[in-house]
């Protein structure tokens, strides 16, 4: 109290005068605003030191906020300007149900509990918990039913947590972070398993489908690194792999390839068996790549990209193929496009962007289903749970927000968009993922494979033609004019 009789009011210099500005928060909670929102602070420095060392928050911690934006990789445009509340980390809460837009109906919660841009998240332990990385440096452990968090894994990381990503049996997870780190994790129990320091940073951490290996990408190297996951051994080093540092990179479903995007515009896949470069494209977009999925079958891959844009790609019959087959998803985004993921069955695709909504595609047809908005600013990453009922997604605004698509084919806005595209849903009769066609298409009631089934269909005709012939159909098909 007698602190606070010191400083009744805060002042601000107006016009050369100083004029009183009210304010009901208290003394504590204006000095940790003041050097959170780097507001020039009124109070002297003695008193912040005091104040630091009273309420347990080491300078360092106090200023965070400040020193983060400047190691944000992403951070190209203005800063975004501070919530419209102060936050504090005893002010987490259990996410609550809402709706997103009436027209939408899309049920969704809100995650809260990081301090600054959440960069990474993941479903685990059978969709029913969360795995997110913030840049915060913490990697939280969440409980999906009622938004709590679960665990905080520690020792943190000394940096900006880039990455994160768990096995598929969720017994372990990996951490990539701005310090030079590496940091792998038991998942039940939150001990530390490893922890591997390099000389250049690291970009993306992602395990193998089947748990043996971690991929990570690069950033000076411009290359990949892929160590044995359970004792971080060195299995490669490939430098200089690309020509400027990797955004992304990630395992094939057979744990045999490794895909790898980068700023140079460029996506390569990489055979873990042979050590070889298997396929490279070159200028696959008009900007900078940021993200890269497979499909379950691994016959394809997406790429998002600054350019706006999404392309998948088929890379089944890559070893002739110098481009690839490409099929370009556009007027989905805004802006920047950061983030991509494949619902198991390949039936639709979800992508995040700079524009603040989360997209969900029809990959078919390839138009924009519906779009989620409710993040107040980019959306970092997204992930769906395995059983397609859910949409994750990370954002800069620091909250995770888990969306329930379960009933999307019911929403009113989806139905008005398939009626005006003259639209309805067939049953692929090979792999029994639905799939879209048009009504008015003469064709409509002879077409009974989903879009990956005929393509496959056709890789393997193509491989039956003569190497010049096949090549020069391949050309044809994705020539720089078509896919951009």
């Amino acid at each position: 109290m007698a602190s606070q009789s010191r400083y009744p009011r805060l002042l601000k210099k107006a016009h050369g005068k100083e004029t009183p500005q009210k304010s009901n928060l208290p003394l504590s909670l204006l000095l940790i605003r003041d050097v959170a929102y780097r507001r020039p602070s009124t109070l002297p420095w003695v008193d912040v030191v005091r104040a630091c060392g009273r309420f347990r928050l080491s300078l360092l911690q106090a200023r965070r906020g400040r020193l983060l934006p400047s190691l944000n990789p992403l951070a190209i445009g203005d800063e975004s300007p501070p919530p419209d509340t102060l936050w504090m980390p005893w002010m987490a809460q259990k996410a609550v149900w809402g709706d997103q837009e009436p027209l939408s109906k899309i049920p969704f919660k809100i995650m809260r509990g990081h301090e600054h841009i959440v960069s990474s998240c993941n479903f685990c332990v059978d969709d029913t918990k969360v795995l997110s990385g913030s840049y915060d440096c913490t990697v939280k452990l969440w409980d999906a039913m009622d938004g709590s968090i679960v665990r905080d894994f520690e020792p943190v990381p000394e940096g900006p947590v880039l990455e994160c990503s768990a096995t598929a049996d969720s017994r372990r997870i990996v951490a990539a972070s701005y310090d030079k780190t590496v940091r792998a994790w038991d998942l039940e129990t939150g001990k530390l398993l490893w922890k591997l320091g390099y000389e250049t940073f690291i970009v993306s951490a992602k395990f193998s489908p089947d748990g043996k290996y971690v991929v990570l990408g690069l950033d000076v190297d411009h290359g990949i690194f892929i160590i044995d996951a359970k004792d971080s051994t060195t299995v490669s080093r490939i430098k200089d792999h690309h020509m400027m540092s990797l955004t992304a990179c990630c395992f094939d479903p057979d744990s045999q390839k490794v895909a790898s995007v980068s700023f140079d515009r460029s996506i390569k896949i990489w055979d873990v068996t042979s050590q070889t470069t298997l396929l490279t494209i070159t200028k696959a977009h008009n900007n900078a790549i940021s993200n890269c999925c497979f499909t379950f079958s691994g016959h394809f891959l997406c790429t998002s990209s600054w350019d706006k844009t999404l392309k998948i790609w088929n890379v089944h019959t890559g070893e002739f193929r110098n481009r690839g087959a490409c099929v370009t998803l556009m007027q989905g985004h805004e802006g920047c496009v950061s983030s991509c993921h494949f619902a198991r069955d390949t039936s639709f695709l979800v992508s995040g962007g700079f524009d603040k909504t989360v997209a969900i595609w029809d990959v078919e047809e390839g138009y924009r289903k519906l779009s989620l908005k409710g993040h107040n600013d980019w959306v970092m990453d997204v992930s769906i749970s395995n059983n397609k009922k859910w949409i994750l997604s990370a954002s800069k605004d620091r909250t995770v927000r888990l969306w329930n698509i379960e009933e999307i084919d019911q929403i009113p806005l989806v139905i008005e968009h398939k009626k005006t595209r003259g639209l309805k849903v067939k049953q692929c009769e090979e792999c029994d993922s639905p799939f879209s066609i048009y009504e008015s298409d003469i064709f409509s009631e002879t077409v009974t494979k989903c879009v990956f089934c005929r393509m496959n269909v056709t890789d393997l005709s193509t491989e039956a033609l003569p190497s010049s012939e096949g090549e020069a159909s391949l050309s044809r098909e994705s020539s720089p004019d078509e896919d951009g």
